[in-house]
């Protein structure tokens, strides 16, 4: 038998993301999350959202283009 599945409001699933309800809103538009309307009351699955956070994991060394590097760094044979 399959396992309940555990549903969240999107305040919760806010809180769950560690962002505004306004921001789930947008991204369920957006299809980055997926949502189930039941009715006039809007659902998330607890196990999606995190699937979503999961996805959203940074990998070592993908944020190099963010800090700059100093003059002659890397420039050994220079």
């Amino acid at each position: 038998m399959p396992d309940d599945i555990e549903w969240l409001s999107t305040k919760e699933a806010a809180s769950r993301l560690g962002l505004t309800t306004r921001t789930v809103y947008r991204l369920i538009d957006d299809g980055q999350i997926p949502a189930y309307k039941f009715g006039r009351v809007i659902r998330l699955q607890a196990d999606e959202a995190d699937a979503f956070i999961n996805a959203a994991r940074i990998q070592p060394g993908d944020l190099e283009h963010l800090y700059p590097t100093t003059a002659g760094q890397g420039d050994a044979d220079a």
